[in-house]
C-alpha cells in the first residue's frame, strides 16, 4: 500500500479556496502526478478549513483521504511536531505492517515540519521524501546523507566521551573550589586549608582514598594560585615504567638509550612556571625518590644522557592513596622526601564520613550525567526514585565519588524510562569481596579530624542486614535470628532505618 503522509500548508488551503496563484498546491500536485492508495493529512488549522480541504482534494484524487487534526502550541515547536508525526506513522505501521510504502511530503507546512520529516525518514522509518513546486512539479527530494549511519554514531561518540570522562573521575580542565560539592564540616575544613595555602608556592601533599577527588582539589589549588595562567601537568607516578621513569620526569638526550631518537623534555620542564601534579607519588621507587629529592632541592633537572643542568621553577602538588607516614616507617618512602613535599598536608576524607554531602553529590552527578547525555537522541532525562536513593544511602562506597559516579552512570544507561529504580541501582552496584580486616578498618579509623559515628553504624548495620537476607533467600524471620533481632517486624524496622530495604 502506497501512503502519502503530509502536513497541510497555507498554500494547500489557498488552492482549495480557488487562489490561482497557489495552483493545485503541494499536496494537490503530489496526488495528481503520482499514484497513492491513501493520503494521510496532518493539520493544525481549524476543523472547518481542514474539512473543506479534504472535500476539495477528494475531487482530485482516487486515493482515500484521512484527516488528522493536531493541536500545536506553535507550528515551529519541534517536540510537538515530532510527537504528532511519530504517533501517526507508528499507527500506520501497526495497521498496515510491512505492506505500507510511505512517502513524506516536505513542501507543505513550516521548515520545522520539513526538518522532522527528514529526521523521521532517516532514523526511524525508511520513507521516500518528496518535494513539489509549480515550476518543477513533484520530485524525490535528494537528501544526500543517512542520519542514522553518519551522524547518530558521532552524537553517541561525543556523549560517550563525556560519560567516560565523568565516570573516570576526571575533573573539568579548570575547576575552582566552588565546583567541589560539599556542605559537611569535614570537607569545609579541607577547603579552608586548601584556600589558605593556594596563594603560596609551597609544596602540598594530598592524602586520600582512591576516588576521593585528589586531582580535582589539586587543580582547584592551582587555579587559585599565582601560577594559574601557566601549565598544570598531571603525572600518574604509578603508570610510569621503572625503566623510563627518570626519562619521563627529567627528559633525555637523543641517543641516551635505545629508542631515544630525539631530544625530549620531561614533565618538570613541561610544567616550568606552573604546577606539577605527582599523583600516586608513593609508587615511586626508592632510587627515583633520591633523584626527585635532588631536583626539588636544587630546582634544576639533568636530562638522561647529559650532565648539563636545566633550571626549572615548578610548584609540586603530590597525592597518594597511602598514608606516607606509614610508608616512611616501613622503609618504603624516604623521610627526607616526605618532609620536602608535605610542607602543607591535606587529607581528603572518604565519602562515608562526609555527613551531609551525599545527597548533594548524587543530585549533582545525576544532573551532569543528564547534561552529558543530552545529545543522545534516545536519551530520557533520568531521576531517582525513593527506593533508588535508599539503595544508594545504604552502600559503603569504598571507591568513593568515582564509584558513586560509575554506579549512577550504569544505572542511568541501563534503566528503562525516566525513573531509576532501586533494582536498577542494585544491579549497577559492584560489590567488592570483603577482607578479613574490615572490622579492624572500621574500629581503627583516624579520629583526629573527627569520625561520623552514625554513618559507621549505618555502614555496619546495612552490610549485615543485607547479608542476612541473601543467606536466607529473603526470609525475614530467619534473617532476624541470624543478626540477633527479636522478630521479622524488628528486622523490617531496621531495614527501613538503615536504608537496606
Amino acid at each position: 500500500m502506497k501512503i502519502l503522509v503530509s502536513w497541510l500548508g497555507q498554500t494547500d488551503l489557498n488552492a482549495a479556496a480557488g487562489d490561482e496563484r497557489a495552483g493545485l498546491g503541494p499536496v494537490g500536485q503530489a496526488v495528481t502526478e503520482r499514484s497513492f492508495d491513501l493520503v494521510v493529512l496532518l493539520s493544525n488549522y481549524p476543523k472547518s478549513a481542514s474539512a473543506n480541504y479534504v472535500t476539495w482534494i477528494e475531487g482530485h484524487s482516487v486515493a482515500a483521504v484521512e484527516l488528522n487534526l493536531v493541536e500545536l502550541s506553535s507550528p515551529t515547536h519541534f517536540g510537538e511536531i515530532y510527537q504528532a508525526v511519530t504517533n501517526k506513522v507508528s499507527a500506520l505501521h501497526a495497521k498496515h505492517g510491512d505492506s505500507a510504502r510511505l512517502t513524506f511530503h516536505l513542501s507543505p507546512g513550516t521548515p520545522a515540519m520539513s526538518a522532522v520529516w527528514i529526521i523521521v525518514a532517516k532514523t526511524r522509518y525508511g520513507a521516500e521524501l518528496i518535494e513539489s513546486s509549480k515550476q518543477q512539479g513533484v520530485r524525490t527530494a535528494n537528501v544526500p546523507f543517512d542520519i542514522s549511519a553518519e551522524f547518530v554514531p558521532e552524537v553517541y561518540r561525543r556523549a560517550d566521551q563525556d560519560l567516560a570522562r565523568l565516570s573516570a573521575g576526571l575533573p573539568e580542565e579548570a575547576p575552582g573550589f566552588s565546583d567541589i560539592i560539599h556542605r559537611s564540616p569535614v570537607m569545609r575544613r579541607v577547603i579552608e586549608k586548601a584556600q589558605k595555602v593556594a596563594p603560596r608556592s609551597v609544596p602540598i601533599l594530598i592524602e586520600g582514598e582512591s576516588g576521593t577527588g585528589k586531582e580535582m582539589l589539586a587543580r582547584a589549588i592551582h587555579r587559585a594560585g599565582p601560577r594559574r595562567d601557566n601549565a598544570f601537568v598531571a603525572v600518574n607516578c604509578g603508570a610510569i615504567s621503572h625503566e623510563l621513569a627518570e626519562s619521563e620526569l627529567f627528559g633525555h638526550k637523543k641517543g641516551a638509550f635505545t629508542g631515544a631518537t630525539t631530544d625530549r623534555a620531561g614533565y618538570f620542564e613541561a610544567a616550568d612556571g606552573g604546577t606539577l601534579f605527582l599523583d600516586e607519588i608513593g609508587e615511586l621507587s626508592l632510587e627515583l625518590q633520591v633523584k626527585l629529592l635532588r631536583v626539588l632541592q636544587e630546582c634544576q633537572v639533568v636530562r638522561v644522557g647529559t650532565t648539563t643542568p636545566v633550571p626549572v621553577n615548578v610548584r609540586i602538588i603530590a597525592a597518594t592513596n597511602r598514608t606516607l607516614t606509614d610508608e616512611v616507617a616501613a622503609g618504603r618512602f624516604r623521610d627526607d622526601l616526605f618532609f620536602r613535599i608535605a610542607v602543607a598536608l591535606i587529607k581528603l576524607p572518604p565519602l562515608r564520613i562526609r555527613k551531609g554531602d551525599f545527597t548533594l553529590l548524587v543530585d549533582h552527578l545525576l544532573e551532569r550525567i543528564n547534561k552529558e547525555s543530552a545529545a543522545d537522541p534516545a536519551w530520557e532525562e533520568k531521576s531517582l526514585s525513593p527506593s533508588a536513593r535508599n539503595q544508594l544511602q545504604g552502600h559503603a562506597w569504598p571507591g568513593n565519588i568515582r564509584e558513586l559516579t560509575n554506579t549512577l552512570t550504569r544505572a542511568a544507561v541501563w534503566s528503562a524510562g525516566s525513573s531509576i529504580t532501586g533494582q536498577d541501582i542494585a544491579e549497577a552496584l559492584l560489590e567488592l569481596p570483603t577482607t578479613t580486616d574490615t572490622g579492624d578498618d572500621i574500629l581503627n579509623r583516624p579520629i583526629e579530624d573527627g569520625v561520623d559515628l552514625p554513618s559507621l553504624i549505618q555502614e555496619v548495620a546495612s552490610h549485615y542486614l543485607r547479608r542476612s537476607l541473601d543467606v536466607t533467600a529473603g526470609n525475614k524471620s530467619s534473617a532476624a535470628k541470624l543478626v540477633g533481632l527479636s522478630s521479622y517486624q524488628t528486622l523490617t524496622n531496621w531495614l527501613q532505618k538503615y536504608g537496606a530495604d
